[in-house]
């Protein structure tokens, strides 16, 4: 699972490292990015063909859902993340992983450690070297019929956890390395989508470290959350 994470970059570093066209708005860093925040992911523009940032809400909608609450089946804080192994069949993920995947730009992110039946231990894991990296993720636009606004929502695609995350966690956000975002982002063959992609991020690249229980409370959201508690694990 992928709950919270965290990116430190401005939208300038993020046009950059993705080669995305970016709009007039405000975006700065984040440390504790929670579900049904709006947040930047990279996407293809259908007629530009061009990358572009675009702002979306973490918690998939489906196009056919009746709402946007979240509180319906399979919908909104329930849809934050999607599992690999089943997002080709899944109902709610199978079309928009065909025709609108992803790029979700982030620093690294947070998974609790189970201690015993009272208490989990935070952590925080990331790319070793890498200020930025890339979560795959998949995207679908939600329309209110009474008003005809719509609501951009995107999910985080998880896998199962490499050596490293698997002694806190079972399952982790899929990683792509920079070669591989123009194959995931392309929309041109929804017959054969990069299913080959969803792997394990490599353990050997990514550390990890206790942080402060601080960071459970969404509220909070500031350098500090990233303090290590004890050396980083490799």
């Amino acid at each position: 699972m992928c709950g919270r994470y965290y990116r430190q970059s401005d939208k300038q570093a993020i046009a950059e490292h993705f080669a995305a066209n970016v709009y007039d708005f405000e975006l700065h860093d984040s440390y504790n990015i929670a579900p049904q925040s709006t947040q930047p992911v990279i996407r293809v523009n259908r007629d530009s063909g061009e990358r572009e940032l675009a702002m979306m809400r973490w918690g998939l909608i489906s196009y056919w859902s009746k709402d946007a609450s979240g509180s319906g089946p399979k919908t909104g804080s329930s849809a934050i993340n999607a599992r690999s192994e089943t997002i080709a069949t899944s109902a709610l993920y199978r079309e928009a992983f065909r025709r609108r995947r992803c790029l979700v730009p982030a620093s690294g992110f947070y998974e609790w450690k189970k201690l015993d039946l009272k208490h989990k231990q935070p952590y925080a894991i990331r790319v070793k070297d890498a200020p930025l990296c890339a979560f795959a993720g998949v995207w679908e636009a939600w329309r209110d019929k009474a008003t005809q606004q719509t609501l951009e929502t995107y999910s985080i695609l998880t896998t199962e956890a490499n050596e490293l995350t698997a002694t806190i966690h079972e399952r982790m956000p899929v990683i792509l390395p920079r070669r591989d975002y123009e194959r995931w982002l392309a929309p041109f063959d929804t017959a054969r989508p990069p299913v080959d992609l969803l792997r394990p991020y490599p353990a050997e690249e990514m550390i990890a470290w206790k942080v402060g229980s601080a960071v459970g409370n969404a509220r909070n959201d500031s350098p500090e959350l990233l303090a290590a508690l004890e050396p980083q694990v490799c």
